[in-house]
């Protein structure tokens, strides 16, 4: 018998689930040797994520739409997919997916509720589909973790739910996320063509990660004389047209720099090598890149939304991510005052170590134990 945990989006490199998917079963995997398998939609020339090849694993083939489609009806017509399964103690569905499964305890991570309170950032389909089966799969599911109280309480508050059967389990930077040496960071900087000083934002282009306001407020720093390049990475995610076309109307676009998807090992040469980075999203379940800054000593700027400042706590400097003219004011002050960005650097390192995986694990493995039982 073996825990299942579904690594989907590890494998896919879906960006912070991914990360969260593959860190936390490689603490799982390291605290009970023996005990975890692993579970994915294996699609061509995909690999386990690094550290689990030699984990035992089952896979499915089939088309990312086709598997979310076939799990929905399973779970409405009580189809049990055991077979994909047969040895299954426990099945942990990482992402917004869980499985139809006959007598097996199942856990489900709900990372945010962006679909409910965000109707206008989601492409369409998407929107239909997690309004019509996340109150299904919160049901069906034996127990369920969150990654912040902000989402939990967001939970509580739209689907109905006992505040019993959540448990709050925090994520945390991963081991290679740390200070990086100089010289390391000066040769990143050369193959990425990054500038000497730069503000970083992480994460995928889309509405939500309020982009456009970040311009706007790079936009009216530049018309005070201030010149700050900007760094983008991440690919594009959806809805990202409005963003493109207010940035071609300002002077600021020459200032902007995108990477394109950063392979996770170049990460924290990219956090070490910027001046702050800047996190102006309206709406985070968790907001992975603000401790992954902080762990490599790098400033945060950072809205004052959902989770942000649970998070982050008293180590960054936050703004409202509706108020241009004080997201501009504090990524001002940050860019202008070594004295600040020096107490932030502490701060942030000091705050990022509260934060660990193999807490993540051995909680997450309490949350199992209630389950099985």
């Amino acid at each position: 018998m073996s825990i299942y945990v579904d690594v989907s989006a590890a494998v896919h490199a879906k960006a912070g689930i991914g990360r969260y998917a593959g860190s936390l079963a490689r603490a799982l995997v390291a605290s009970e040797p023996g005990r975890f398998a692993l579970f994915y939609n294996r699609t061509e020339g995909i690999r386990p994520p690094p550290g689990l090849e030699d984990v035992p694993a089952r896979t499915i083939r089939a088309g990312y739409k086709p598997w979310r489609m076939a799990v929905w009806l399973g779970q409405v017509a009580r189809v049990g997919f055991n077979r994909l399964v047969p040895d299954a103690e426990l099945f942990h569905a990482t992402e917004h997916l869980l499985p139809p499964l006959r007598g097996v305890p199942t856990v489900l991570t709900v990372h945010d509720m962006i679909f409910k309170l965000f109707p206008e950032h989601q492409k369409p389909l998407n929107y239909w589909y997690l309004n019509t089966t996340m109150p299904l799969y919160c049901r069906r599911a034996s127990a369920i973790i969150t990654v912040s109280e902000a989402s939990k309480r967001d939970m509580v508050r739209h689907y109905g739910l006992d505040p019993e059967r959540i448990t709050v389990v925090y994520e945390a930077a991963s081991p290679e996320f740390r200070p990086v040496a100089q010289g390391e960071v000066d040769e990143a900087r050369r193959r990425y063509g990054l500038p000497e000083q730069f503000c970083l934002h992480v994460g995928t282009i889309e509405p939500r990660k309020n982009l456009t306001r970040l311009i706007d407020a790079l936009q009216q720093l530049r018309d005070e004389g201030l010149r700050i390049p900007l760094v983008v990475t991440s690919a594009r995610g959806w809805l990202y047209d409005d963003f493109f076309r207010r940035l071609e109307a300002l002077e600021v676009r020459d200032a902007v720099h995108f990477t394109g998807y950063i392979p996770g090992p170049d990460l924290p040469l990219l956090y070490s090598a910027a001046t702050a980075l800047v996190l102006p999203s309206v709406y985070e379940g968790f907001g992975l890149p603000l401790l992954e800054a902080m762990a490599c000593g790098t400033p945060v700027v950072s809205s004052n939304a959902s989770s942000l400042p649970e998070i982050g706590g008293e180590a960054a400097l936050y703004f409202d991510p509706y108020d241009v003219e004080a997201m501009a004011g504090a990524i001002r002050a940050v860019w202008t005052d070594a004295g600040l960005r020096a107490a932030l650097r502490e701060q942030g390192l000091a705050q990022a170590a509260r934060f660990s995986w193999d807490r993540a694990a051995q909680e997450t493995l309490a949350v199992y134990r209630r389950a099985l039982q």
